[in-house]
């Protein structure tokens, strides 16, 4: 059986097996399935097709007899020359002065190391007497660690294989094996140990990454399906017309995307399971519109909506423009930490009573003493900053609400069909007409003056700027001796009438509120702020943003700083400090001046990043894939996810002998017992 112990295997003891309990290798499986983490490829390539600096290897005649050098202590320096493709090329080996007696003129040799193209120039770091045929040309590398080695390692699971091989069961049906043209479970294994050809190993890594995929598709699908199933009941009929004529009230119409959007949310809505949706849309594109138009949906079935976002400046700004679209047709109130005594009880009686139809709020809203009516739609606004504890808190609150997360964090596609595997994702992609594209910059610190120059232009012109430092963490005090240090200097720098403003993590909520509540009345002229404004308050009079540093950002959360302005009628722009000394930094301000476009961005930060750091590595949620990759296994990702919401949807394996194995599979690792949040 795969799940023996690893001392089943012949020849690995007690001592072994506790070794290799430090790769997480205790059973036959873990060992057939501890994959290589590299391979090094020996392929003899024209000297034309060789990069400068590349490990390569070559094959030649020995034209001249190896010269020895000894310097330092016993450190030595062997160089010989060998002809390939008629061209001399110099071979260069330290510390294999024993190589001397082996080489000889005339001889065949394979050599692999660093190429130097200028200097006709191998570093050799392995050699061969003879040509490359007679020798394996995939190496594959394993990543090790304490006592254990690649060669034991590498004997072990040959070993493994020799006596395991015949009890890997196939888990996939013949006829997807066929479609896929991929190899078989056994041969993928046997192959990505042991590559006989490019050619095998990649189809080996194409059948293995496709299956771990598709495994956690399934598991996401079956999640969904078992959400649904659980949450039958909350059909929601809403009034078609009154919804339109809500829409025509608009002092601007839907874009495409939002109006897609907001069909597949109505879909939702009116079908008798409990929506579980991610609304992505970047800053600017009209997730409130949409966020209004379903409130306002919930509101003609006879429901109440609730709103829930992270801060209260953010809570105060969704109050007032809700307000404004709504006008008279439904009552909105605002429940926050800062409303207490008295207004509160009010609040919360009315809520009850149902005479409140739209409650928005910070995390206030899911505090025990919130009882509402009859709660048909909660959205959640930048859901991510939210715990899975406080979004079931608040779902919880009404009888099977539907459930709407909104981010302005362009999620890549296969990150949100990883992560949120279980939600159905919408997408707006597209900006309303006539806003104006913010104009990106990047300059070096030597700069400022002539950033501070441009600031005072548009001052004098009655518009605002945000300067912004970074922040690791919200008690790192020398950045936030940055902001104190930059905003003394700009006070020095402007005359009286220009009022500069400082903001950071430090200053209480109360305090901050008050600064976001000055700037946006134009009391306060230049902001100074740590990070803390990147989701904050809309103020259409701010036309700059400037950020300090820029390096230190990834790309997304630049784009978010970005988005704090360009939101009235006025050009605006996004000046970039940056110094970055690394080719990724420099690539990254480059980027980001050439593109508006978030979700472009998320995509380019992804291959800069990678998924761990993308979310965070603690709460991304992503799990820990052996061979695939999210990123550039995407299209293998799609198509998994088609397949798992076939298999599941028409119940292939409860249905369909063709896949009991992988229904067996899926049982043993408990997949059908996963709890629901």
């Amino acid at each position: 059986m795969l799940r023996n112990s690893v001392l089943e295997i012949k020849g690995v003891g007690e001592k072994f097996a506790e070794d290799l309990q430090a790769l997480n290798i205790y059973t036959v499986e873990d060992l057939l399935f501890y994959f290589p983490s590299r391979y090094d490829v020996l392929e003899i390539l024209p000297l034309s097709d060789l990069v400068h600096e590349d490990k390569v290897t070559i094959e030649g005649r020995v034209l001249s007899a190896p010269s020895l050098s000894f310097y330092g202590r016993k450190k030595s320096r062997l160089s010989f020359t060998i002809e390939v493709e008629d061209i001399a090329v110099k071979a260069v080996m330290f510390n294999r002065a024993f190589a001397k007696k082996q080489i000889q003129v005339g001889d065949t040799v394979t050599l692999t190391g660093k190429w130097d193209a200028h200097r006709l120039q191998i570093t050799v770091s392995n050699y061969a007497k003879g040509s490359l045929e007679k020798e394996t040309k995939i190496h594959p590398i394993y990543s090790v660690k304490g006592n254990v080695t690649s060669y034991k390692l590498r004997k072990a699971i040959e070993q493994a294989i020799n006596e395991y091989a015949d009890q890997i069961i196939e888990i996939l049906p013949d006829d997807m094996l066929q479609a896929y043209k991929i190899p078989s479970r056994k041969a993928a294994i046997k192959t990505m140990h042991f590559p006989e050809s490019r050619l095998s190993l990649k189809h080996a890594r194409r059948r293995l990454t496709y299956e771990e995929l598709l495994l956690f598709q399934l598991k996401m699908q079956v999640l969904r399906k078992r959400r649904r199933e659980a949450s039958v009941g909350n059909s929601l009929s809403y009034d078609p017309l009154k919804l339109q004529d809500f829409i025509d009230s608009f002092p601007f119409s839907l874009t495409n995307a939002q109006h897609k959007s907001l069909q597949q949310i109505l879909a939702d809505m009116k079908s008798p399971y409990r929506m579980n949706r991610l609304l992505q849309g970047d800053v600017g594109s009209g997730k409130t519109a949409v966020a209004a138009i379903s409130l306002y949906a919930a509101i003609t079935a006879n429901k109440q909506g609730a709103l829930m976002v992270p801060t209260e400046i953010l809570a105060e700004q969704h109050f007032e423009s809700l307000q404004k679209l709504f006008g008279e047709r439904a009552r909105i109130e605002l429940l926050t930490g800062s409303i207490k005594g008295k207004r509160r009880k009010e609040i919360l009686s009315e809520v009850e009573k149902h005479q409140v139809q739209i409650l928005v709020g910070t995390h206030a809203l899911i505090q025990e003493d919130v009882f509402f009516d009859d709660l048909g739609l909660v959205i959640v606004d930048e859901q991510h900053r939210f715990g899975v504890e406080q979004r079931r808190a608040l779902s919880n609150k009404g009888l099977h609400p539907d459930v709407l997360f909104m981010t302005a964090t362009p999620i890549p596609r296969t990150l949100a069909i990883t992560a949120f595997g279980d939600m159905d994702v919408s997408v707006i992609n597209e900006m309303p007409a006539g806003r104006k594209e913010i104009e990106t910059y990047w300059t070096k610190a030597n700069t400022f003056d002539r950033v501070l120059g441009f600031i005072q232009k548009r001052v004098d012109n009655g518009e605002q700027a945000y300067i912004i430092c970074p922040l690791i963490e919200e008690s790192d005090k020398l950045d936030i001796q940055n902001a104190v240090d930059l905003y003394q200097e700009l006070v020095d720098f402007y005359p009286p009438q220009v009022r500069v403003g400082l903001m950071h993590g430090r200053l209480r909520t109360d305090e901050k509120e008050e600064v976001m509540k000055d700037f946006a009345a134009n009391r306060i002229q230049v902001l100074v702020s740590t990070t803390v404004v990147e989701v904050g308050v809309n103020v259409p009079n701010a036309t700059i943003m400037v950020i300090y540093d820029a390096e230190r950002f990834g790309l997304s959360q630049l784009h978010q700083l970005r988005g704090r302005v360009g939101r009235g009628d006025k050009q605006s722009y996004c000046i970039l400090i940056a110094d970055p000394k690394g080719d990724t930094g420099k690539e990254r301000m480059r980027i980001m001046t050439e593109t508006n476009d978030g979700f472009e961005l998320s995509e380019q930060d992804l291959k800069l990043r990678g998924p761990g750091d993308f979310f965070g590595t603690k709460q991304s949620g992503l799990p820990d894939f052996k061979v695939a990759d999210v990123i550039h296994d995407y299209r293998a990702l799609e198509t998994a996810r088609n397949d798992a919401q076939e298999i599941i949807e028409f119940d292939l394996l409860g249905k369909d002998p063709d896949y009991n194995n992988l229904r067996i599979l899926l049982e043993n690792e408990g997949v059908f017992d996963t709890k629901l949040d």
